[in-house]
């Protein structure tokens, strides 16, 4: 079986952690973010994957060609962002043949094999409170989809799609994507995957919606954090430090150092950081970092960066309030 990963994003909401990594470079747990992915597509059965790259794509090639090489792998390149469903068309064949979808910057906390092997079309689903900014799901009492929406204004469901899905035949998909292209449909100005699977549907496929046990979109600082502490909760822990009290979950690389701190909970510390006489929870330390006498938590600190204490010289008059956070 194949896999079609969409890795092509720019990862906006992220600056300034990402730009100089694509989104999906981001290290999470002692692994980057696609590392997880693509362990998970595996774990499915997944023999063959189709990488789909973008922004800064030759750091993806790179770390996927080094440490996933026993997969069949290529990656090709989305050169204008058209959508999801554009960019998932890059990595489809024309081969009846089973493919599994998978957002390169999402977690997913589900059972792939049973997720795959089920027999039938299916859709990853889970309930969110505000359906409106996602592709939402309306299904029959057998828990079949009956109509696909994109971003509705007036959702008559809060099944939000999350971002994984497997089809039995990626030639049908193919041509539906291949149909809204030619036929130039569009909702807020892309090619969606949902559309596509809509017409699927108009077409008489029949796709089962799965509900799971819930997903982490890594498109900002706190949902990335929150897949941090999902992934850190599923890790074995790595420690490597000296007269430190460690709060498990935490991850640090055997080529970090860290003396007289506190680490943890939910802390992934990146080969050769230098962390000295700190208190950290909640926080993602990035590679050749220095952090030095600081409390820091639900902080993401970048790759090269400095962070330490400073001495200052204050000059304040009378019933003046200073607050330093």
């Amino acid at each position: 079986m194949r896999a079609v990963i969409p890795a092509a994003g720019i990862g906006k909401r992220l600056r300034p952690h990402t730009l100089n990594v694509p989104k999906v470079m981001i290290n999470l747990a002692g692994k980057r973010l696609i590392g997880h992915v693509l362990e998970a597509v595996e774990s499915a059965g997944v023999t063959s994957v189709s990488v789909i790259v973008g922004y800064k794509g030759e750091q993806v090639e790179e770390y996927v060609n080094r440490f996933y090489s026993h997969m069949r792998l290529d990656f090709p390149y989305q050169a204008e962002r058209k959508g999801l469903g554009h960019a998932v068309l890059q990595g489809l064949e024309d081969k009846e043949e089973g493919v599994l979808i998978l957002l390169g910057d999402t977690v997913f906390d589900v059972d792939f094999n049973n997720f795959v092997n089920s027999g039938e079309n299916a859709i990853a689903v889970v309930k969110v409170d505000d359906p409106r900014r996602f592709g939402v799901a309306e299904i029959d009492s057998k828990k079949r989809i009956e109509r696909l929406v994109e971003k509705p204004e007036v959702p008559k469901s809060d099944l939000a799609l999350a971002g994984m899905y497997y089809l039995k035949d990626q030639r049908v998909l193919k041509a539906a994507i291949e149909k809204l292209i030619a036929d130039d449909i569009k909702t807020r100005g892309e090619y969606q995957l949902t559309d596509a699977l809509q017409l699927m549907l108009e077409s008489g496929a029949e796709i089962l919606a799965v509900e799971i046990n819930g997903w982490y979109d890594c498109g900002t600082k706190e949902s990335l954090l929150d897949s941090h502490r999902f992934l850190l909760d599923h890790t074995l822990s790595a420690n490597h430090a000296k007269d430190t009290i460690i709060h498990p979950p935490v991850f640090i690389h055997p080529e970090a150092k860290v003396v007289n701190s506190v680490i943890g909970p939910n802390v992934t510390i990146d080969k050769r950081a230098d962390v000295c006489g700190a208190i950290l929870t909640e926080t993602i330390v990035g590679k050749d970092s220095v952090i030095k006498n600081m409390i820091l938590s639900h902080s993401l600190i970048g790759d090269h960066s400095i962070v330490e204490n400073q001495v200052r010289a204050v000059n304040v008059g009378d019933y003046s309030e200073l607050k330093l956070n």
